[in-house]
């Protein structure tokens, strides 16, 4: 019998959800009932309201519907108003608790996994589900928890209310009708749910969305991962912005919570550069702090305090960077964005929602008032240093019982070793080893994965030739640790 614990993935539940070969899936129609009413039977706790209205949406993969199917079949049968949204983006479900009034919203989605894969994202009005809440959702579901109940169904076509509040703060923002009027954007979907981005919001506003690709929904993802971060996915896109002497190229995951962009010149604006432009925006506007992810390099540090931030360098993890800023705000500290390298990127003037489509939106306001300036997105990040030289290792256990204690004794004697060795520790650091190297000019971070049994190893290095050396030397460290996988490392320092 599958454990559902098993199902958690932080604070989503995912699953396989297709067969293959024969083979059985975990998210099976009765597994699905039994979670849905689970969060049916929990948020009635938390609410103490009866009647719930809940949208559901989905992104474009195979097993969409069938869930779907099921989720409404347990949410009926639990006494809910549902609001069937139909295909939808992430960021939507959640929009739909501030503006139609739901007290939650649910997608269907496993982000960019393969197409055999599915999930289930929860939001209440507050925002999304904590890790936590996951816990106790799946540990109801293990007890058959359910409300007894006779509800309602309403068919909603919610993204077009969603397009619309996205072209009317464009609007508001540069004060036309038509202000990506003469601007090309190539729009690449990946076959997910994004394609709606061209069609309602760009096109309206003016802009040529003619060269955009892989709007339709392909929920099999043929022409390539929709992921920001795949290299094929983006070397699809830069190469669609040349050809099509394209002003900007925006490339959306599949359920659109992350989104990466290229510019005029087919470069990439993903990862640091993303992180430099949207924090570069926002702070001319007021100064304050930024939250990112542990793995930035320190060339975006400089840049965001030479731009009057204050650059806090926390966590990886989405859910980490968004409640770190909610807390520093608590405190009095101006925080407006909070931002994973991988492009999850939530501004406090959106309820710190993780939302690609809102982050281009912001970047495409400004876009259109740069030329008014003759200026281009890529003249605000001109002074971004950028590293020489930069790897990533994903090293793992050669035996993963128990290796989360194995991993983290490794980070605790590393920090022991560093102490009398060339590696100057960072502080505050808030997530494994990042320490710096002096003659190699760069800096490496070895941490625990969140929920994988793998430590990665990030390095960077701003002269040709120090990340091997830095590398070289952390290796004389971890060789040592019999249960490593260490192989693609021995490999680079040969």
């Amino acid at each position: 019998m599958l454990d559902l614990m098993k199902l958690k993935n932080g604070s989503d539940i995912r699953g396989t959800a297709v067969s293959k070969d024969g083979s059985s899936y975990e998210l099976q129609d009765e597994v699905v009932e039994k979670i849905i009413k689970a969060f049916y039977y929990w948020l009635k706790e938390k609410t103490g309201k009866s009647n719930l209205k809940i949208s559901i949406g989905y992104d474009s993969r195979i097993s969409a519907k069938r869930i779907e199917e099921a989720s409404i079949k347990a949410l009926l049968s639990s006494g809910a108003k549902v609001i069937r949204c139909h295909l939808s983006t992430t960021p939507s479900m959640f929009m739909t608790t501030k503006l139609i009034g739901c007290d939650a919203g649910i997608e269907i989605t496993a982000s960019h996994l393969p197409y055999d894969r599915n999930g289930l994202k929860f939001f209440t009005q507050e925002g999304g589900l904590e890790g936590d809440d996951i816990t106790k959702v799946l540990n109801y579901a293990k007890e058959s928890k359910s409300i007894e109940g006779k509800g309602s169904i309403e068919e909603f076509d919610f993204m077009k209310i969603y397009s619309e509040s996205l072209r009317n703060f464009i609007k508001e923002k540069t004060g036309k009708e038509k202000p990506l009027e003469g601007f090309k954007i190539v729009v690449d979907a990946g076959g997910g749910a994004g394609g709606f981005y061209a069609y309602d919001v760009l096109s309206p506003l003016g802009a040529d969305v003619s060269d955009s690709q892989f709007l339709e929904p392909d929920g099999y993802f043929k022409n390539h991962i929709p992921n920001p971060e795949d290299k094929d996915a983006m070397k699809s896109i830069q190469k669609k912005v040349i050809e099509a002497k394209a002003d900007l190229g925006i490339i959306f995951d599949t359920d659109v919570d992350r989104v990466g962009a290229v510019d005029d010149l087919g470069n990439e604006i993903n990862r640091n550069k993303l992180i430099a432009l949207i924090s570069k925006i926002l702070l001319d506007e007021k100064k304050g702090y930024i939250v990112t992810d542990s793995i930035t390099s320190d060339g975006l540090k400089k840049f965001i305090e030479a731009n009057g931030g204050v650059h806090y360098r926390y966590k990886r993890g989405y859910k980490n960077v968004i409640n770190k800023a909610i807390e520093l705000n608590e405190k009095g500290l101006y925080t407006p964005l909070a931002i994973e390298t991988s492009g999850h990127a939530a501004l406090m003037e959106n309820y710190f929602l993780d939302d690609g489509a809102y982050l281009i939106t912001r970047l495409l306001i400004q876009m259109a008032l740069l030329k008014e300036k003759d200026l281009k997105l890529r003249d605000l990040i001109k002074d971004l240093k950028t590293p020489e030289e930069s790897c990533e290792f994903r090293i793992s256990f050669k035996d993963p019982s128990n290796f989360k204690e194995y991993g983290l004794s490794i980070i605790d004697d590393l920090i022991e070793y560093s102490k009398n060795n060339d590696f100057i520790l960072e502080k505050p650091n808030y997530e494994g080893v990042r320490a710096h190297l002096k003659e190699e000019e760069g800096w490496f971070l070895l941490r625990m994965s969140l929920h994988d049994p793998i430590m990665p190893l990030n390095v960077e290095s701003d002269i040709k030739g120090g990340v091997k050396g830095i590398v070289e030397k952390l290796y004389i460290f971890l060789k040592k640790y019999k249960k490593l996988n260490l192989e693609k490392i021995e490999e680079y320092i040969k």
